[in-house]
């Protein structure tokens, strides 16, 4: 395994069981921590989609999405999983393109999506490389990640970031979400990489990364702060109308070294109280 994609190495191996079983709740339960860190023996599907549901009626509303139609656009899902939120937004927008790194998991979210949401709605989307999106320019009217941007290596976060902004259409929005450095990573980074490190080991790796206590470690790969990610929507050359950066209300002054002008057009602060104090949201509305 490539030193670049040793991080993925708990996906592909939740990849397998989903490809290998048949029954959608064993599924869950054996894998579905990998996407919502729940776990139980009296999980099922059903639950594992209300989960999503819920959380995507949350952010939807948080970020100002329930003020659009949303029947009548389109809308790219970075890192679909086996389709926990992907089932709620065929429900919401006219149609979705689900995009994940491993394929078993895009199989297991069309099946998911058929029981539960509007399958007809539904494209899937492999990236195989872990940083392309094979979709043309301006192509989407919505680009959405949650939870899938820490897990991949620092560049490939920034790579599907530019990507992002690459396939949104004008007068678009693009919602990101990011790890960032919390003083527990002085501990956790360390520990996380020598995880990182053992999954590399092809004789031990997989076995490993099925340990929950070792995944939640080594998955966090990659620490993303504003300032950098300001810098590359800057780069970019794309106009917004509103750039907006949501956190904890615990957290105070992430735009601090960011700069003043984005996009033409000056990116504010806003507190989320569901936000993880390690997390953040990048929320795009381009012009």
């Amino acid at each position: 395994m490539s030193r670049r994609r040793a991080q993925l190495t708990p996906w592909r191996v939740a990849g397998g069981v989903a490809d290998e079983n048949t029954n959608p709740d064993a599924v869950v339960r054996e894998t579905g921590w990998v996407f919502n860190n729940e776990i139980g023996d009296d999980l099922t599907l059903g639950d594992f989609v209300m989960s999503g549901n819920k959380e995507v009626n949350a952010y939807m509303r948080a970020f100002g999405m329930n003020d659009l139609d949303t029947n009548s656009l389109s809308i790219l899902e970075i890192g679909s999983g086996i389709g926990r939120m992907t089932s709620r937004f065929t429900r919401r927008f006219a149609s979705v393109v689900a995009a994940d790194v491993d394929a078993a998991f895009l199989e297991r979210c069309r099946e998911t999506v058929a029981r539960h949401g509007e399958v007809e709605k539904l494209r899937t989307l492999h990236v195989a490389d872990g940083h392309s999106i094979n979709l043309p320019e301006e192509s989407v009217d919505v680009v959405f990640s949650y939870i899938t941007l820490q897990h991949c290596a620092h560049a490939d976060a920034l790579r599907l970031t530019s990507e992002a902004l690459r396939v949104v259409k004008p007068g678009g929005t693009v919602m990101l979400n990011y790890r960032t450095w919390v003083p527990a990573d002085v501990m956790l980074q360390p520990a996380g990489a020598a995880v990182r490190a053992l999954w590399k080991n092809r004789a031990i790796g997989p076995r490993v990364a099925r340990q929950r206590w070792a995944t939640r470690l080594g998955w966090q790969a990659n620490r993303v702060g504003v300032a950098e990610v300001m810098a590359l929507v800057a780069a970019s050359g794309r106009g917004c109308r509103e750039v907006l950066v949501f956190r904890n209300p615990s957290r105070r002054n992430l735009l601090s070294s960011s700069p003043a002008v984005v996009g033409g057009t000056r990116p504010e602060e806003r507190p989320l109280p569901r936000a993880n104090k390690s997390h953040w949201w990048l929320i795009l509305r381009l012009s």
